[in-house]
């Protein structure tokens, strides 16, 4: 059988809140909503009875964002009840991984026209309690859910380890010996670069404004991601290490703990001429990889091999690539395993999640959006999209531009 052709035909997203930010005062369901009812707003020539999915990735569902959040959000936005919607999870990888599963099912010729993405508001992730293992206990175990382990597997442990995020960065610096000096260097560049793309207004295709209310007062209309703080190398080297004083990994080469939203149209040929929509890139392919829990930052290699190969496609092909900064060192690692140089001007050109945030289940729709928009606005073909996973996995997509 021939597999079809898959297109993105529209893309938004809500700027990105810092933690306890803009956005904190916004359950995550209805932060969710509102990337799709702009989607909606957008496409007044869809038949918006006639989706056949909503695909919403999300890291945490431990809060607001429980009970599925994609169906939730998809209500609460307007959509018919006949609409389905489900909320996956990988991680950090849960929005691109949304993208990947609806072009599966497009490409299958199981569905026409899907609505995917990712939702994370890390500000809002709640403690939760774990029930008493035995009768009148006074000792109750109370985890954060914004981030990292929690009610962890001895088992698991003792073969695998359960090292938090920042610790599996500090691993791969040991490992590659990544100085802190190419850390600070490689994360005051994404600065700068981030900086310059609000500048020229870049981000301004994608963004959705968020209308938040306000006490007593007229809303307050959030258009700008607010993470970003361009500081110097001098500043940067000041800054303390997370996990020991010996470490090279601080919050100033770290990506931030943030909110936000995203949601994309992920079309067939056949729904692109039906609703007279315009595509602005094709996904070529998604794949998926397992690596070592310790060293979790490097799965973009592998995933980026294997899907290169699969596609026929060699990194000189590629145009944009769009690398998740979990860790400065973890991309500088990911760089020098992939071969090219840590500034080579096609990663990242608007900076990355050091700069502009990375609420986990949003993150992965986030960077497609920014290669699609920048394919679509430059004088280049194909973007590669990539990002490390928690629990050890990495996950690539190809973009490549139509016309």
């Amino acid at each position: 059988m021939n597999m079809r052709e898959v297109f993105i035909c529209d893309a938004v997203r809500t700027p990105i809140g810092k933690y306890a930010g803009a956005l904190s005062s916004i359950r995550t369901d209805d932060l969710a909503a509102i990337p799709l009812r702009a989607l909606v707003e957008r496409n007044p020539n869809i038949d918006w009875l006639k989706i056949d999915d909503v695909i919403m990735g999300c890291a945490n569902q431990a809060g607001e964002d429980n009970r599925n959040v994609a169906r939730m959000s998809l209500l609460l936005a307007g959509f018919s009840e006949s609409i389905s919607g489900v909320t996956v999870n990988r991680l950090c990888g849960s929005g691109m991984d949304a993208i990947g599963i609806a072009a599966r099912a497009i490409k299958s010729g199981e569905a026409e026209l899907i609505i995917a993405g990712g939702v994370e508001s890390m500000s809002r992730a709640p403690f939760v309690m774990g029930k008493s293992t035995e009768a009148f206990s006074r000792n109750p175990e109370i985890f954060d859910t914004t981030i990292g382990w929690r009610f962890i597997n001895k088992a698991f442990k003792k073969k695998f380890g359960t090292d938090s995020m920042m610790e599996t960065a500090e691993n791969i610096a040991a490992e590659y010996k990544i100085s802190r000096e190419d850390q600070d260097k490689f994360a005051q560049l994404s600065q700068e670069k981030t900086a310059n793309a609000q500048k020229h207004g870049f981000f301004e295709d994608e963004i959705v404004n968020v209308s938040i209310p306000i006490p007593k007062g007229e809303p307050l209309i959030f258009s700008k991601d607010e993470h970003p703080k361009l500081s110097s190398l001098e500043k940067l080297a000041t800054l303390t290490p997370i996990v020991s004083e010996s470490g090279t990994v601080t919050a100033g080469n770290s990506s931030g703990i943030n909110d936000g939203a995203a949601a994309l149209i992920i079309a067939s040929e056949d729904a692109i001429k039906k609703y007279n929509l315009k595509p602005k890139v094709k996904i070529l392919g998604m794949q998926t990889v397992g690596v070592s829990p310790r060293l979790m930052g490097m799965g973009p290699v592998p995933a980026t091999q294997l899907l290169l190969n699969r596609l026929g496609l060699t990194l000189s092909e590629i145009d944009i690539i769009e690398l998740n900064e979990a860790f400065a060192v973890q991309s500088l690692g990911c760089l020098r395993g992939l071969g090219l140089a840590d500034n080579d001007p096609r990663v990242n050109p608007l900076g990355g999640a050091i700069a502009i945030g990375h609420p986990l289940g949003m993150s992965g729709a986030r960077i497609v959006i920014s290669a699609a928009y920048q394919l679509q606005r430059t004088n280049t073909k194909k973007a590669l999209c990539t990002m490390c996973i928690g629990v050890g996995q990495g996950i690539s997509i190809v973009l490549e531009k139509v016309g």
